[in-house]
């Protein structure tokens, strides 16, 4: 006996429909919560995944500690220190260009001007750090990136951004950090800002990378907090929410 083979015709408009919502699915990954600091709970502690970034020149260190402050976060406490919270990621800039997070301070340092070393101090500051190839640099600038990992920490990125809460330097502004040419620092808030409030951010990291570099981002390797009076001495607070990382919108460019 013959088998009778039974061939289902869908229609085409259905086939259409059913690519068109799987793309649909595929496009809406879920957001990259490096710091889902609102989910921990753990007062006193340090959220899970992030660790010091202690660096060597400095002798006293700032302080981080999950606190309850609106649902969770992160608590940063300087006196005459700085150092850092970070934690080592791997994201793919192109894909989540977008980087959202929230963050208040309890007052501005009254002097500090980011782009003169002896002032460079900020009560709040987040680092994007990303890969970059050594290949790409001259002899000499290898030297100086060696010796100066040995100075300040193992954790020394070739190409970073610092989104700074800064003094009086005009919001927007990009600024080179006065120790290394290597991080360029974003003012996203300055001294017009309102302090003892929290205030939620958006940058596109893949874009403010281009504009303070020239070229394209590589990978994103790790995200780090900071609040620091060393230069200058004095207290700050800071406290800093959820730090997120998301596609653009659809769109959106």
């Amino acid at each position: 006996m013959m088998r009778r083979h039974v061939i289902v015709a869908f229609p085409l408009a259905s086939i259409l429909l059913l690519t068109a919502w799987l793309l649909t699915i595929r496009a809406e990954a879920p957001d990259i919560y490096v710091g889902a600091f609102s989910a921990y709970g753990q007062e006193g502690r340090l959220p899970p995944g992030w660790r010091p970034w202690i660096l060597k020149n400095v002798k006293r260190h700032s302080t981080y500690s999950e606190v309850a402050d609106d649902g969770g976060a992160v608590e940063a406490l300087a006196d005459h220190s700085a150092s850092g919270l970070m934690r080592r990621v791997a994201i793919d800039p192109f894909s989540y260009p977008i980087m959202e997070w929230r963050w208040k301070v309890a007052g501005i340092l009254e002097g500090a001007d980011i782009s003169k070393r002896e002032k460079n101090d900020a009560p709040a500051r987040i680092y994007v750090a990303f890969a970059y190839d050594m290949g790409k640099i001259g002899l000499l600038e290898r030297m100086k990136y060696r010796i100066a990992k040995g100075v300040y920490s193992q954790f020394l990125p070739l190409r970073a951004l610092s989104y700074t809460w800064a003094n009086k330097t005009q919001k927007g502004s990009i600024v080179p950090m006065p120790y290394t040419g290597w991080f360029k620092q974003i003012v996203v808030e300055n001294g017009a800002s309102p302090v003892n409030a929290w205030i939620t951010e958006e940058r596109d990291v893949y874009a403010d990378y281009r504009k303070a570099f020239g070229e394209d981002p590589a990978e994103i390797t790790g995200v780090a907090i900071m609040t620091n009076t060393d230069n200058m001495g004095g207290q700050a607070a800071a406290w800093y929410g959820d730090i997120v990382f998301k596609q653009r919108r659809k769109g959106e460019r």
